[in-house]
């Protein structure tokens, strides 16, 4: 394996200069193999999650690829989420590969939320189509990103909304308290389960989704009301995210993983927990990431419009992430030329001891097909 080195990147967006503390909005880590300038390099984004020490990183930089693991203005800072500008600053990563790096085939690597944001990216980069945000003009930058080679999906969520949605607690029966229980609908009331019945599935899922919707009502009219007062924005706060009946039944959407533990453990435990995922949000954040009705961070629009080589790629250990989901993205992608593997490992790819390895090496192989 080759040697490998790394750049700190950090470079200013169109829509966010540096700060005034010196920081930039956006940053990274570019991994390479000493002394080399690659012509085929990845991409790697999420939506808050700081993804410049990705594991995939020295991996695929030995493996003799460049790797940017890339953070927009809004890693750690979910609670102000804006699509627009985030991929604004993804294209500031792509054009630097481009222009900065000599990269030639850039390959943009959607793991876990990313995915989705990803595929919102390429998407606007070929066919732009993203829609202003409560009628707010958009920025010109985001109609002028550069597109990008190839696609690649790791153990990815088809969607921010989508995601929320299919963890959320249904039993919630009232959004400013977190103690409030519907009994009928508690996946963690022994008397609905496990094993839970069909019927108690489409109705558990269809609260979950009445329950997104119910937000989304709530964010409208509570924007109306900041509005008239002369307010921009606020902040709440979300409970009960840990509840995906998954968790605790086996016989849903099977594979190979643990049965009762979600990514943080004991899922009801956590359930009750401040720990959620859009646990803070602001009303417009709400809007642009989690709102089924509103958001634009659900893959399967942009997929459709994905026609570039891709591979998704999918663990069979994965907790929170389900074959359902991979077949989901593989099947919505609109590229001719697209390749679907499961192959063994939890959601990070920790276990077995092989797994990482494993997935860099059909990585390789995989860019080495597409340059036969």
């Amino acid at each position: 394996m080759k040697t490998i080195e790394r750049q700190f990147v950090s470079l200013p967006s169109p829509t966010a200069k540096r700060n005034g503390a010196g920081y930039m909005p956006t940053q990274g880590l570019y991994y390479t193999p000493k002394g080399e300038r690659p012509k085929t390099a990845f991409i790697a984004t999420h939506y808050n999650v700081d993804f410049s020490e990705h594991y995939m990183g020295e991996l695929m930089a030995s493996r003799g690829y460049g790797f940017l693991g890339w953070n927009t203005r809004y890693r750690g800072a979910e609670q102000h989420f804006n699509l627009e500008h985030a991929l604004i600053d993804i294209g500031v990563g792509v054009r630097s590969l481009r222009e900065e790096a000599g990269v030639e085939k850039i390959v943009l690597l959607g793991n876990s939320g990313g995915g989705s944001l990803m595929a919102a990216y390429q998407s606007q980069a070929t066919e732009p189509n993203l829609q202003p945000l409560l009628g707010a003009p958009l920025q010109d930058a985001v109609g002028d990103l550069l597109p990008c080679d190839l696609y690649l999906s790791i153990n990815a969520h088809p969607g921010r909304p989508e995601v929320l949605t299919d963890w959320f607690d249904p039993s919630v029966t009232d959004e400013f308290d977190p103690t409030s229980v519907d009994p009928s609908l508690d996946m963690y009331n022994p008397e609905n389960g496990p094993p839970y019945s069909p019927e108690f599935v489409k109705r558990y899922r269809s609260a979950q989704v009445a329950r997104n919707h119910r937000i989304t009502a709530w964010t409208l009219t509570e924007l109306e009301r900041l509005q008239a007062a002369g307010n921009f924005d606020r902040t709440f706060n979300l409970a009960r995210t840990w509840a995906d009946l998954r968790y605790l039944d086996g016989n849903l959407d099977p594979n190979d993983r643990e049965v009762g533990v979600c990514y943080l453990g004991p899922p009801k435990f956590f359930n009750y927990s401040p720990f959620g995922i859009g646990a803070t949000n602001t009303v417009r954040t709400w809007l642009s990431m989690w709102s089924l009705e509103y958001s634009q961070c659900r893959a399967v629009p942009h997929l459709k419009r994905i026609k570039i080589p891709s591979l998704v790629m999918q663990s069979t250990q994965d907790v929170g992430v389900f074959p359902v989901d991979a077949h989901t993205i593989h099947d919505n992608l609109a590229s001719q030329d697209k390749t679907l593997i499961f192959l063994p490992g939890d959601h990070y790819m920790e276990k077995p001891d092989t797994a990482r390895d494993d997935m860099a090496d059909r990585v390789a192989n995989w860019l080495d097909d597409q340059d036969a």
